[in-house]
């Protein structure tokens, strides 16, 4: 089975839109309603999640970026979470196909170590791989919890991602592994001087998986514009999404 994508929209600008780690495209709704009329969006279900779930593609973000790129035309690529880091990739390496760059509450690095202060702390990355093998339904409840973390309202926006998370089936147990090891091992810090397309970098100040100042070195390094929505959690576009449109309009004014 091949990637599942939806177009949503009507606009002249293409954009393509990419969920986080074990959740699918229709977590993003509420940003594609605001974003439908200036946009025609391309939003995937990334290969083992949502109507994905039975797809053999690799997780891989090289692998994923080239797969997306052959199945859609060329966008600006906006990635959440662990498809902020797919959406980079597709930036660096097929530049004339991923022609701007909106990140949202993403990170070249994920894991904190000695060189990088701004990761997540790696016994979480640890426990979420060890978890998964034990008690998968578990793990991906705490997982949800800390996306919640930060939120002005976290027990709504709990109840709000557990509503939503399984509406298109469960996440292929496989991929989700190996989007923990992706977490783990993935470090493209050094690329991004080589951006060459626009950039925006868009944080949650209450982001708890996230450090925005993750975002903010990351826009410094890209050259590009960062946006700090100031009471939101991980995933600003619960409760935010004209804040985050009004984050991205400078970058969808240079396509328009």
């Amino acid at each position: 089975m091949s990637l599942h994508i939806e177009t949503h929209g009507h606009g002249e600008i293409p954009v393509v839109i990419l969920h986080g780690w074990a959740m699918h495209g229709g977590m993003m709704e509420p940003l594609c309603e605001v974003l439908a009329d200036r946009c025609t969006l391309h939003v995937v279900d990334l290969p083992g999640h949502g109507y994905s779930r039975h797809s053999e593609l690799s997780l891989e973000p090289s692998a994923c970026a080239q797969a997306i790129a052959e199945r859609t035309p060329p966008a600006i690529w906006l990635g959440w979470s662990l498809g902020g880091l797919i959406a980079l990739t597709a930036a660096l390496e097929h530049p004339q196909h991923a022609r701007g760059l909106g990140v949202i509450c993403g990170t070249p690095k994920f894991s904190r170590d000695d060189s990088w202060p701004y990761g997540s702390d790696p016994r979480l990355v640890r426990q979420l791989a060890d978890d998964l093998e034990t008690d998968y339904h578990a793990t991906l409840e705490r997982f949800i919890a800390l996306e919640a973390m930060g939120s002005p309202d976290p027990r709504a926006e709990l109840r709000h991602l557990r509503a939503l998370m399984f509406t298109r089936g469960e996440p292929d147990l496989r991929v989700l592994q190996e989007g923990i090891r992706i977490l783990e091992n993935t470090d493209r810090r050094a690329d991004l001087p080589n951006l060459s397309v626009p950039n925006v970098w868009i944080a949650g100040h209450r982001d708890r998986l996230v450090p925005p100042l993750a975002m903010t070195w990351s826009a410094e390094q890209g050259r590009g514009d960062y946006v700090e929505i100031a009471h939101a959690g991980h995933a600003p576009f619960f409760g935010y999404a004209h804040d985050v449109a009004a984050a991205l309009t400078p970058l969808l004014d240079r396509f328009a």
